[in-house]
């Protein structure tokens, strides 16, 4: 197993979004990366990040609102990706053993073993696999695989408050789109979710499918994402200090940011009205954390703005703002100071007080 395990953490990846994250994979016969459509809805291009995969933009090229699935475009990448194969004609039966992939609540990687529960669960006229896998919000979009390591299925939704009740897309609804999408020869189309026929710019007049007049909607023609409030505030605070925003969204109200060997995250609280910075700098030591706890109460002592923690063992640096007080002037101040500050401290802790690099996957 751990083979194709291998081969899946290489291709398996993380999306985000400004409305949530999920799960995507690479198909490197078909050179698109396959998701769900609620993980996509609503924007032109995704953040993707993997292991073998720089952090980057890709555009969305294929939508299928009634089965749920989208195709964005082919990661950059300087590593050969392996190529995963579709179970198309795999035989499938109530307790066969599978197993969903995916990045669960943000999480870098998982894999969660469970049976087929029912073969042909029909839900809104579409038979899906009724799994008892755990899946959880961040598993959307992400291969089913059998014991062979093929995808036989793309996980898309769990009823909410249920006891390991989820449900995936049989793999050969998302082999008769591959086939569709590439027939079609565009990179910019959806299937129209009356005749089921891809339309692009060419079978698209204004809104509507040529084909029998639904109104349809490319990925090109979705609104880019426009903030308001404290994010739009955020964003411009991130564009003044040199970064690209739409690169540095990370799910709602979540922003991810790198400066020199630090990452720092920003969040907001729409409901408690504050924003909250934080950069994890490393660990402590095993031993002699004495000289260590010292510094960073006096360090402390003299900072603005910032504060200075430990949390099971991880240094973090951290800033809190009230949403009332923040402005471009005095938010471009303090978090510039924090993106400072963070890539200073993480290089000092370790090389002068002994503390350890925390291990990113």
């Amino acid at each position: 197993m751990s083979d194709f395990i291998d081969a899946y953490r290489a291709t398996v990846v993380q999306i985000a979004t400004p409305s949530g994250t999920g799960t995507g994979f690479y198909l490197k016969e078909w050179d698109v990366i396959v998701t769900n459509h609620h993980v996509v809805e609503g924007v032109r291009e995704a953040v993707v990040d993997g292991k073998h995969l720089p952090r980057q933009l890709v555009a969305v090229q294929y939508v299928d609102p009634k089965y749920d699935l989208a195709f964005l475009s082919a990661p950059k990448t300087n590593a050969e990706l392996p190529a995963l194969a579709l179970g198309v004609e795999v035989l499938l039966r109530e307790r066969t053993p599978v197993i969903a992939i995916g990045h669960p609540f943000g999480l870098k990687f998982s894999v969660k073993n469970g049976i087929i529960s029912n073969v042909r669960e029909v839900i809104n006229g579409i038979p899906y696999l009724h799994l008892d896998v755990a899946l959880n919000p961040g598993n959307s979009g992400g291969p089913l695989v059998d014991g062979e390591g093929r995808v036989v299925g793309v996980n898309t939704f769990i009823f909410r408050d249920s006891n390991n009740v989820g449900f995936s897309l049989p793999v050969k609804f998302l082999h008769e789109a591959l086939l569709a999408f590439r027939a079609s020869g565009a990179t910019n189309a959806c299937r129209c979710p009356a005749c089921l026929n891809v339309v692009h710019e060419l079978t698209v007049e204004g809104d509507y499918c040529t084909h029998c007049g639904q109104r349809v909607q490319l990925p090109s023609a979705v609104e880019e994402h426009q903030p308001v409030g404290a994010p739009r505030v955020l964003e411009s605070i991130l564009q003044r200090l040199g970064y690209d925003v739409s690169l540095s969204r990370s799910g709602p109200h979540v922003w991810e940011v790198m400066r020199g060997s630090a990452k720092i995250s920003l969040h907001y609280s729409e409901r408690r009205g504050f924003i909250y910075a934080e950069a994890r700098l490393c660990r402590l030591p095993p031993q002699n954390v004495g000289p260590l706890y010292e510094y960073l109460l006096r360090e402390n002592y003299r900072l603005q703005w910032l504060t200075l923690s430990v949390c099971e063992q991880n240094i973090l640096l951290s800033l809190l703002m009230l949403e009332r007080y923040l402005t471009e002037d005095n938010g471009t101040e303090a978090i510039r100071l924090l993106l400072e500050k963070a890539d200073a401290y993480d290089n000092l802790l370790v090389e002068q007080y002994g503390a350890s690099w925390i291990e990113e996957d």
